[in-house]
């Protein structure tokens, strides 16, 4: 009768035969036809998952086992960038041109980018926001933070919800209106944003074709502010 194995009874087949490792490992040691693996050290895991996810809060990298010790022992060493309090990427990452919108949602879970900052990522202004326009809901914590410096602005709940894209921005799942949505928040904001913002962005929306009149009256009408879109819209949708 066959002996069954146990655990601490390692059986591995080759070509027939069978080989018993009856000593306990860390790590596979090699055997004919077999493959070694070796585990990732601490420093080999962190720089992994900063290549993956880009910026990533201590939070987020503590929860996978990697120790704050390591995150500063690899900070010194030039290896990690500490953007802010709590916040990592690679040294060697290189920054995309919406660099501080990723950052934001990093820093501002909740919220999302909006008006003057979302246009410029949709490309539909020539305005360069110094600041990163973040909308937040009615009740949240309004966050206290250096950097990125942000414009933080708050919106009911109904309108924080609609019309929301993610986007990937250096491995950050970054939450941003859509162009009509955005068109829609520049007027129902125009005391903030500028009318002299809000309407170049409608022309040049409708000439990129990033949004059709129907998706930029819709939002128009769900926002409270068809009344004064319409009339820009009709005169640069007259001639077709």
């Amino acid at each position: 009768m066959t002996t069954p194995y146990t655990a601490s009874r390692l059986v591995m087949v080759w070509q027939g035969s069978l080989v018993h490792d009856t000593v306990p490992r860390m790590k596979p040691r090699e055997t004919r036809g077999t493959v070694s693996v070796e585990i990732p050290t601490q420093r080999e895991q962190l720089a992994a998952f900063l290549r993956e996810r880009g910026i990533v809060r201590l939070a987020e990298i503590r929860r996978t086992g990697i120790t704050a010790a390591t995150v500063s022992r690899l900070e010194r060493e030039g290896i990690v960038t500490r953007l802010a309090r709590g916040l990592y990427q690679l040294a060697d990452a290189a920054p995309e041109g919406n660099h501080s919108l990723a950052e934001a949602a990093k820093r501002v879970p909740k919220g999302v980018i909006c008006l003057v900052s979302a246009l410029a990522f949709h490309g539909i202004t020539d305005q360069m926001p110094r600041r990163v326009w973040i909308a937040i809901g009615p009740k949240d914590w309004k966050p206290q933070i250096d950097y990125p410096p942000l414009r933080v602005v708050r919106f009911a709940d109904k309108f924080l919800r609609d019309g929301v894209e993610t986007h990937d921005i250096e491995g950050v799942a970054v939450p941003i209106f859509g162009v009509a949505k955005t068109i829609a928040d520049a007027f129902r904001h125009r005391r903030s944003v500028g009318i002299d913002v809000a309407v170049p962005a409608l022309k040049e929306a409708l000439r990129q074709r990033k949004a059709t009149p129907s998706e930029i009256s819709a939002c128009a009408m769900r926002g409270g502010v068809w009344n004064a879109l319409r009339p820009y819209l009709e005169a640069f949708t007259a001639d077709g």
